[in-house]
């Protein structure tokens, strides 16, 4: 797994669940705003669309229905911090094909969660928030990865 050029280790935490998994993703949405690109590494089944969920769900206060990307490969919600775009990039063929999904209108104005980053190459923007998701045993380990002001930021998260 490829990680960021500012891939400062911020926290890592192991996960019993998906229920667990969709709660720390809950926990990460009050510390993003729009602009952040958030990109979610992993093999399928770790847990990657779960976690977005957690997060959506919790800022939408509910059983908002939140579909995986993957046939539409973008879907556009709005929290209250701005809208948020899901992306799933695991079937494109070429980096340059994310400019068909509106990806830099996305990181302009919104906040960007990536599943399957690496889809993009270097059209990836170096200032991002990696969150690494790992089989472990029957659970998952998740590390959070970012520069210095990522690790700031997320301060409160990691500490809850």
């Amino acid at each position: 797994m490829r990680t960021s050029p500012a891939g400062n280790l911020i926290h890592q935490i192991d996960l019993k669940d998906a229920d667990e998994t969709a709660a720390l993703g809950s926990r990460l949405g009050p510390f993003l705003q729009p602009g952040d690109i958030v990109a979610l590494d992993g093999d399928l089944g770790t847990g990657k669309t779960t976690f977005v969920r957690g997060l959506i769900q919790s800022e939408l206060g509910g059983d908002q229905d939140v579909p995986s990307p993957t046939f539409t490969l973008v879907q556009t919600y709005g929290l209250p911090a701005g809208e948020l775009w899901h992306f799933d990039l695991y079937r494109l063929e070429e980096p340059e094909e994310v400019y068909e999904l509106g990806i830099e209108d996305a990181f302009s104005d919104a906040i960007s969660m990536i599943e399957w980053p690496d889809r993009m190459g270097s059209l990836l923007p170096r200032d991002h928030l990696r969150i690494e998701l790992t089989h472990k045993g029957d659970g998952r380990s998740v590390a959070f990865r970012g520069g210095e002001d990522w690790g700031r930021r997320l301060r409160g998260l990691v500490e809850e």
